[in-house]
């Protein structure tokens, strides 16, 4: 059974920094591509970075230059390092495994002053 578990939400003032992790189980993580999606209230889910198989990375227009995505494949971990944090930002984050449909159950970021 796939498992994806996302930690290292909280709250925090613009211009901060979270890390998010998301510890992945029962699958081979290193041959999927995976990333990170967001929700806020009222918005539709959206793709903030993808990691690929082969390490290449996507992000949206709005996360370019500030957030950075990356995987290690020896501990079954996906990363978000978030810096210079913008309320615009706030959002439950979730962790994705391009296989099967799988998500984590997210964890809640909230940018604010």
């Amino acid at each position: 059974q796939v498992q994806l578990v996302e930690s290292g939400g909280g709250s925090v003032q613009p211009g901060g920094s979270l890390r998010l992790s998301c510890d992945v189980s029962g699958i081979e993580f290193s041959r999927y591509r995976a990333g990170w999606h967001r929700q806020s209230p009222g918005q539709q889910r959206e793709m903030v970075a993808d990691i690929l198989a082969n390490g290449g990375t996507i992000y949206s227009d709005s996360v370019k230059g500030r957030f950075t995505i990356s995987r290690d494949n020896a501990k079954n971990t996906l990363y978000l390092q978030m810096n210079d944090l913008k309320p615009d930002d706030t959002a439950v984050y979730y962790c994705r495994l391009y296989w099967g449909g799988s998500w984590g159950q997210g964890t809640p970021v909230t940018v604010s002053s």
